[in-house]
């Protein structure tokens, strides 16, 4: 039986790192897709590639699996058994929740890798 479903996005995207009391860039939010991140310590911004940035540090080439959804609350296991899959193959991941579904990514050199391995653990993986 398959579990969930995971679309591979077509987009490249980069992770920037900024000190906390960075102002969030206009920039992001003119980008299709976005994800801030804020704590005492740090704001984290993930963004499609072609959104330039001036950060502290940045890290590139990442893909997106979303698990399509939207998942309830009750769920329990998601984010975990896909990352478990993963880990088995030493495959890195970064983590985004939102309210209704999960993002997984992954460095692209790694992303065939990781969307066999989920396919042999009988997730269902769209790509095109």
């Amino acid at each position: 039986m398959t579990k969930q479903t995971l679309q591979l996005l077509e987009q490249y995207f980069d992770i920037h790192s900024f000190t906390p009391e960075t102002k969030v860039p206009a920039e992001v939010f003119d980008a299709s897709v976005y994800f801030i991140s804020k704590t005492h310590d740090e704001l984290s911004i993930v963004v499609p590639a072609d959104t330039q940035l001036d950060s502290l540090e940045v890290e590139r080439e990442w893909r997106a699996l979303e698990v399509l959804g939207p998942l309830g609350f009750s769920l329990t296991g998601i984010l975990s058994n896909i990352s478990g899959v993963l880990a088995q193959k030493k495959i890195s991941i970064f983590a985004i929740s939102t309210f209704d579904t999960d993002y997984i990514l992954v460095k692209q050199d790694t992303v065939t890798q990781a969307i066999k391995a989920l396919r042999a653990d009988d997730y269902m993986i769209i790509n095109d």
